[in-house]
This record gives C-alpha cells, structure tokens and sequence, in this order.
C-alpha cells in the first residue's frame, strides 16, 4: 500500500500568529518586519490582504509601505513564534507520532497508519485545517503525496493556490499536474540547475522525467539521478520524527547593519560568532573538528567566499574557533567590505564521547573555563561576561543579545 504523506503549511506564519493574538488586525493588511532603520527592516510576513497590494516577502519594509501605506508594522517575536510552531507540532501528534517539522512553518506527517481510524486521507486533511484554525487562529494548507517530495509540491503549487487549500499528487495525476510545469519549479532546481536544463531542452519537469537518466548521471552524479527521480515523482525518504535530534553542524550568521571595511571590526564579529557557536556546542554538548567561515559583501558587488578547515582535536571552546576562523578569513579575504559574515562548527561527535587529546591545546583548563562562563551566561545573560572587544563601536554582542535568530524575541 502506498503511503499517505502530509505537507502543512502554515499560511503566512508570522503575520497569522500575530493576527491570531491581536483580533482587531484581522481586516487590516499586516506585515511582520525588522527593525528599519537595520538591515533587517524588510519584510519578514505579509497577511494576504497586504499581498493584495502587490507586498513581497522580504522586500525593504519602505518599499513594502510605499505600496500599502495603511498597513500595521509588528516586530517579529521569534520566540512566540517558535512556541506556536512546537504547539502545533504536539497537536499533529494526535493524528500520528510521525511527524517531521521541516521549518517553522512547515511539517511533514505520515498519516499512513491513521486512515483506518480517521478516514480518507482527504477527511484528514480537512480535519487538521479545521481543527488548526479554531486552535491556532491559522490557515493550513495540506498537500497529500505517497511520499514527501511529492506532498511538498502538491502543496507549493497548487495547495497553495486553490480554493480548498488542499490537493494531492501521486503517480496517478502528476503527467497532468506536475510534468507541465517549468523546469525551475521542481523540487530541488535552483536558478543555475535551471539554466543547465533549459540549454539543454529541459524547459519543463515532464521533459526531465523522460530524459535519459544515465546522461544525467554523468554529468551530474548523484544530484542528476535525485532530480531525474523528483521529476518522476520517486522518494523513498521517511518521515523522521528525529530529524534534528542528531546536528551534523551548529553555525551562526549576522547581516551587518552596515558594510565593514576594516579588518579589526570584522574579527570582532568573527570573534563574537565563534564564542555564540562554542556555546550553543556546549549547550548541546557537542563538539566539533570542522570550522566553517562564510563571508558576504556588498550586493552589487556579488563578493564573498566560504572556506573550512579539520583542526587536529576536537573542541567547543570559543577562541579554538575564533583563530580557525581568522585563519581562514585573513587568507580569504579580497578586502571589499563585508556585509554578513557566518561560523560554523561541524564534525560533530558528542561531548561526552573519547576524543584524540592534544599535548598543547589545554583541554582541561578551556573545559573548565568554559563551564564557569556557560553558568554565568544561563544565569545572568550574555552580556553579563563578555570579552573586551565587544566594548568597541563594531560589536553586536549588546543589539542581539535580545533577539533570536537576529530578530527580537
């Protein structure tokens, strides 16, 4: 029997939850946005009837107002939001223990099991958009597959777009529904794989689902087989409750409130990003042999680079990552100015695991240090301790320290 797989999706998360809690918005176009005068004053959500006015997600909140001045401004609430997201994850589990949250807003559920006790898989559907309207004040749109790529692109291309909210793809109805489509609009092509396709005829999914798959994976290996099988509608991948129980990496990134020339106030950042990665490592208890920087520049300029080294230990100690990181940044960087910048630690292996000692890396002492700074930090916040530099005029250390995610709480 084929497998019934759910894609729900939250309609305009943000802007639905803050309408949710505020009752006397719902008439009103709405977006959710960042600070403006940051980098991060664009639009993070827009309700439908601020859509209506032609508003984009992710656009400069000024151009957003431009075309809708009447609109209300709420501050993102990460937090709020990611309380609401877990909540709605617990209520899914009433129809079954396979669900997978795929982003905030999203959430794969196999509900494979659950038909004989619920009914068809489109009385279902409708019972979880029913049910998380009157419970969450939101509108889910639910696309129905027999496997997760298919449930997402039910969802995305016409769950979305329909009346109902609702739609289901399998092997049945996808040369009617799916192959027409353009080739950028499968699963998994971004703007340069659609290019590819498009020189070499693929205009739409239906001629990748025909093409010669052995041709694909020549060219492109593994990657050309996987879109070859998209197309066609094949995925054998679970629905895994346990996704992100098991990090492979734990990284941060931060857009500058304005391009930085210099280099002292780029390590800074460097510096700050390695100590907020060390942490969460630690929080997690993890640690890692991989240290990943990416840099960002101007948009006009398209600059950037992203560059990774395997240390010869283990650590989650914030200085083991800052000198990696600087390392890699000062043989990088072309010296344009850096608009965003990113570390990451991965190689993960837990903590508590036997890892290779090093004569010269004083593991003990950094253990214990850390261990006293983290107790501080749960205790009092992140900017009761705090190295010297983050005193300079560069430093973000003091604006982020209430927000998630670069947003506020």
């Amino acid at each position: 029997m084929d497998r019934v797989i759910f894609l729900v999706d939250m309609q305009t998360f943000y802007a639905s939850v803050e309408k949710a809690d505020f009752p006397e918005f719902r008439d009103k176009p709405l977006l959710v946005a960042g600070d403006p005068k940051q980098r991060s004053g664009i639009v993070l959500a827009a309700c439908p009837i601020a859509k209506r006015f032609g508003v984009l997600t992710a656009e400069p909140l000024g151009q957003a107002l431009r075309k809708c001045p009447q609109a209300v401004i709420q501050l993102p609430r990460m937090q709020h939001y990611i309380d609401v997201s877990t909540a709605v994850t617990r209520f899914l589990r009433q129809f079954t223990d396979l669900v997978e949250p795929y982003s905030i807003d999203e959430q794969f559920i196999d509900v494979t099991g659950s038909v004989p006790l619920f009914g068809s898989p489109l009385t279902i559907a409708r019972k979880i958009q029913q049910c998380v309207h009157e419970r969450f004040g939101i509108y889910a749109r639910i696309g129905i597959g027999p496997n997760k790529v298919l449930a997402k692109m039910a969802c995305d291309h016409y769950g979305k777009k329909n009346r109902t909210g609702i739609f289901e793809l399998n092997a049945k109805n996808i040369e009617k529904y799916l192959w027409p489509l353009p080739i950028g609009e499968l699963f998994g092509v971004g703007h340069r794989m659609e290019q590819h396709f498009i020189g070499m005829g693929i205009r739409k999914i239906g001629h990748l689902a025909r093409f010669q798959v052995d041709f694909l994976r020549k060219r492109w290996g593994v990657n050309g087989e996987l879109l070859w099988r998209t197309a066609r509608g094949l995925d054998s991948s679970p629905v895994s409750p346990g996704t992100f129980t098991e990090q492979k990496a734990i990284g941060h990134h931060m857009t500058l409130p304005f391009d930085y020339p210099a280099i002292k106030d780029i390590r800074v950042i460097l510096l700050e990003l390695s100590e907020e990665v060390a942490y969460r490592a630690r929080s997690k208890r993890y640690m890692g042999h991989v240290v990943s920087v990416g840099i960002s520049g101007a948009f006009e300029r398209h600059s950037g680079f992203h560059r990774q080294i395997t240390l010869p230990f283990a650590t989650n100690f914030g200085m083991d990552l800052y000198h990696a990181a600087n390392t890699l940044f000062t043989e990088s960087w072309d010296r344009l100015p850096v608009r965003a910048a990113s570390v990451t630690l991965g190689d993960l292996q837990p903590a508590s695991n036997n890892y290779q000692l090093d004569f010269f890396a004083h593991l003990e002492e950094k253990a214990n240090l850390s261990a006293a700074v983290d107790i501080i930090y749960r205790k009092y916040g992140k900017t009761s301790i705090f190295r010297g530099t983050s005193l300079m005029p560069s430093s973000q250390l003091w604006a982020r320290a209430s927000k998630i995610g670069g947003h506020f709480k």
